[in-house]
């Protein structure tokens, strides 16, 4: 079992937090003189130290959902806001500055850039917040010895097994610090054994403060959560307990 205990000063114990909360949020795409209502009149908050999972059937939203949320589109009506700034109001480089800092990504195809090896994929983060310096090397390290690779560090992608790929999208993820950890089909790619100790990962992140959302078409991936979003054409179908 990987240990990740990353310091993290806030806890579950604290008082709840909204960090993100959509109001009457619709995505409408028009394909030639067809409107598609992606996402319809969604509105529900998540707040600190809360772990969801986001499900549904292909076509359901979630993609565009998963999008909203991680400030790459914005919503056609309604509002979008974390950590109470509204994204309607924000410039790209304001998005981008709020992607940068509150959210952190970690995909199914992991996204690792293959020519850098992986302190240098942890490191990503801060190269384009132009951050880079002995005290981020240092977090990059300890973050790759909590996933357990610091005898990795300079190895490329192509040498890693998916597991150990994933891990690194989870430290670089962790690298700026940031309250919500946003997951795309994160074990999609992975055996069963890689994939509970990635998802004993989420739940010790989860543990130690951060918000997961997770998006998943796996039902047992997705009942590890405490709440489980269900979206149904564009609408959300429920909201029901998991086991998180």
């Amino acid at each position: 079992m990987i240990s990740l205990n990353l310091g993290i000063t806030q806890s579950k114990n604290k008082p709840l937090v909204v960090v993100a909360e959509l109001d009457d949020v619709a995505r409408i795409y028009k394909m030639g003189d067809t409107e598609v209502r992606a996402l319809d009149g969604v509105s529900v908050k998540f707040s600190s130290s809360e772990y969801w999972s986001i499900m549904g059937a292909s076509g359901s939203g979630k993609s565009t959902l998963l999008n909203i949320l991680g400030c790459i589109d914005t919503p056609t009506s309604g509002a979008y806001r974390v950590e109470g700034k509204d994204t309607k109001s924000l410039d790209d480089d304001s998005l981008s500055d709020l992607r940068g800092s509150s959210i952190g990504f970690i995909f199914q195809s992991f996204n690792l850039i293959p020519q850098l090896n992986v302190l240098e994929n942890i490191l990503v983060p801060t190269f384009y917040r132009n951050e880079e310096s002995e005290l981020s090397i240092a977090r990059a390290e300890e973050l790759a010895r909590r996933v357990g690779l610091e005898e990795r560090l300079l190895h490329r992608p192509t040498e890693l097994s998916g597991g150990q790929q994933q891990r690194v999208a989870i430290a670089r993820a962790l690298m700026n610090d940031p309250q919500i950890i946003l997951a795309d089909e994160a074990t999609g790619n992975l055996d069963s054994h890689t994939t509970e100790e990635i998802l004993e990962l989420f739940s010790e992140l989860h543990d130690e403060g951060k918000t997961i959302l997770l998006v998943t078409h796996e039902l047992d991936v997705g009942k590890r959560a405490q709440n489980i979003l269900t979206l149904r054409d564009g609408k959300i179908e429920s909201i029901t307990e998991g086991n998180g």
